[in-house]
């Protein structure tokens, strides 16, 4: 007797057990009764009655990445390109998700394909390459309004990669390496062109400053000359004074190549008198 009551005892406690279910942080249970749906739970502890409602699907709240395979789209100009994308999602509402479309993640892939196909499609090649910005903000906006009904806020979609044909590829590997050799010759140009401006401006600032120096000397030889004209008039020399003055202008004109000199008389009259005065 006592056997039956301690296996009821460890029945009622497996079931109350079982009864018992914690929901962890960032998670949603939706739970059915008699396969109907019931209720959403939450994070935290719940009971559960037995044998008519169970949970039926556990959701994450968390923001997921998908990454999806790539895809063949057709640019206007009808260029075929190999694009993949990555969309990060986040469940917001359990229930919708559950129950709103079956596989929502293929169901992702599939509209963010034929969204991507819509876009692309309207664009191109040049435009493409260009206008990733672009593109991602049109394929979240487009994706985002048709999964609300999934319970699901689509975040954003990136362009991971954009695979060009192998001819497309190669044309414009041979542009790029031309737009650098055309870069690399002009800036050496530009090079070139600034140092000869920088050398003709070395030798005009040379010559300013060697004729400016010129004519600082000759204003400096004038104003000597200037000055010592002035002194002598201030001094006002006789006539016996300025003659002397030219005997010995005429003494270092002597030294030179002339072999002829012509004296006045009245020099020669002061030239004896200054013998006269030696003597003495």
């Amino acid at each position: 007797m006592l056997l039956v009551i301690a296996i009821l005892l460890v029945l009622v406690l497996i079931g109350i057990a079982r009864c018992i279910v914690i929901v962890p942080q960032s998670n949603a249970y939706v739970t059915e009764w008699l396969g109907v749906y019931k209720d959403t739970w939450g994070a935290g502890l719940h009971l559960r009655t037995p044998f008519v409602e169970r949970v039926s699907r556990k959701v994450s709240l968390k923001e997921e990445a998908a990454d999806f395979p790539p895809q063949p789209v057709i640019t206007r100009d009808n260029v075929t390109m190999m694009i993949d994308t990555v969309v990060f999602f986040q469940v917001f509402d359990a229930k919708l998700f559950a129950y709103g479309v079956n596989r929502p993640i293929q169901a992702i892939e599939n509209l963010s394909a034929t969204t991507l196909r819509d876009i692309i499609g309207s664009m191109s090649l040049d435009e493409t390459l260009t206008s990733r910005d672009l593109i991602n903000t049109k394929i979240t906006a487009s994706l985002d309004e048709a999964t609300d009904r999934w319970g699901i806020k689509v975040n954003r979609v990136e362009l991971k990669n954009i695979e060009p044909p192998a001819e497309i590829r190669q044309a414009m590997e041979k542009q790029m390496k031309a737009d650098r050799e055309k870069r690399a010759s002009i800036l050496l140009a530009e090079g070139e062109k600034q140092a000869a401006i920088t050398r003709a401006e070395g030798v005009k600032q040379q010559r300013i400053r060697e004729a400016e120096g010129e004519a600082q000397a000759l204003l400096m030889v004038q104003k000597a000359k200037a000055d010592s004209i002035r002194l002598i008039n201030e001094a006002a020399p006789s006539q016996n004074m300025l003659a002397l003055r030219s005997m010995e202008a005429m003494e270092k004109m002597a030294d030179g190549q002339a072999t002829k000199i012509i004296v006045p008389s009245e020099m020669q009259n002061l030239a004896a008198t200054v013998a006269a005065i030696k003597e003495s």
